[in-house]
């Protein structure tokens, strides 16, 4: 076999991501490049073969018959080549520490705040895994990883590490600063939708209980998108505190009222016994609690300065709000 026909490497690697996700947003959070890259790596490797490997529908993107036979080929000969790697590096393992989690947490909680880990543990080769797939301990080279779950992981060294909420949150300069004052005026306003983030339990947290979830505006597949748009000023979106820290810290988000909405997933830190045993693990362990408590002290006072950019409802507002909830229509 000629091996200088194979496809160029990058653009197998993009392919196969977006193949397990069926989403090039997502294959390109996970691999740390752009939309475009991943779209560009893709076609690419159509002209190459001459074939669709798959069919665009708009923003969304679905396999086509052929290229979900490829795609298990590829990830065979992937999961192949990483078994065979993993035995090369086998002599210095025990210095590697492996970390998988969701590329939304990943981006946005654990890289600002790894560089104390990597400074203070320096005899450790941290590798950040940034994936939606769940890990599997017996075959993947993973050490630890933090999951967004319903939990318990039987067989399984499991810790709640952070548990999550929803408020509705936008950009102090949205609908020229004149936000909204009480749950109901979110009638008014675009609300912005994701995949990951449902509107209906925050609304029951807040007595809107007649309220259906939007179905009218843009949907983001993707969380760090959505949080883009409502920094832009397009809407109010619902975002989760685990996301929307750095935001609302900055100022570029404002936490609309004081209603946290329930969360049926949490994080959980997560690895084998035997794992749980060795000093790198529990080296990461002990740190990323350690930061959970910080994130903690530092969202308060971030809601808190958060609170003093938006403007507080008058002392009618609330009387005023519910005599109007059966005269307003749901979103």
């Amino acid at each position: 076999m000629d091996l200088r026909q194979l496809p160029a490497l990058n653009a197998i690697k993009a392919f196969e991501a977006a193949a397990r996700h069926e989403s090039f947003s997502r294959a390109a959070d996970e691999l740390y490049v752009t939309h475009g890259a991943v779209s560009h790596q893709i076609r690419g490797l159509e002209e190459e073969l001459g074939v669709k490997l798959f069919a665009r529908d708009g923003k969304r993107v679905r396999l086509t018959d052929i290229g979900r036979r490829y795609a298990v080929q590829v990830r065979s000969a992937l999961i192949s080549l990483a078994e065979a790697t993993r035995e090369i590096r086998a002599g210095d393992r025990d210095r590697r520490l492996v970390v998988s989690m969701l590329s939304s947490f990943a981006a946005r909680w654990v890289t600002p705040r790894i560089g104390r880990f990597i400074e203070a543990n320096p005899q450790w080769d941290l590798e950040l895994l940034s994936t939606n797939a769940l890990t599997d301990f017996a075959r993947d080279d993973v050490d630890c990883a933090i999951r967004f779950g319903y939990g318990p992981y039987p067989g399984l060294h499991a810790e709640l590490l952070l548990e999550e909420v929803f408020f509705p949150a936008c950009s102090p300069t949205f609908n020229g600063g004149n936000l909204p004052k009480v749950p109901t005026d979110l009638a008014n306003v675009p609300l912005l939708r994701s995949d990951d983030e449902l509107w209906r339990p925050w609304f029951d947290a807040a007595g809107l209980t007649d309220w259906p979830e939007p179905k009218r505006g843009v949907l983001y597949q993707d969380s760090s998108n959505l949080l883009q748009a409502a920094s832009d000023g397009q809407g109010v979106a619902l975002t989760r505190r685990s996301l929307a820290m750095h935001e609302v810290a900055a100022g570029r988000l404002v936490r609309l009222f004081d209603i946290d909405g329930p969360s049926p997933w949490q994080y959980y830190f997560i690895c084998t016994p035997q794992l749980m045993q060795t000093a790198r693990v529990k080296a990461f362990r002990d740190w990323v609690f350690d930061e959970v408590g910080r994130f903690k002290q530092l969202f308060e006072s971030a809601c808190s300065e958060s609170a003093k950019r938006s403007t507080p409802p008058g002392p009618g507002d609330a009387e005023g709000a519910l005599a109007r909830t059966a005269s307003i229509a749901p979103p």
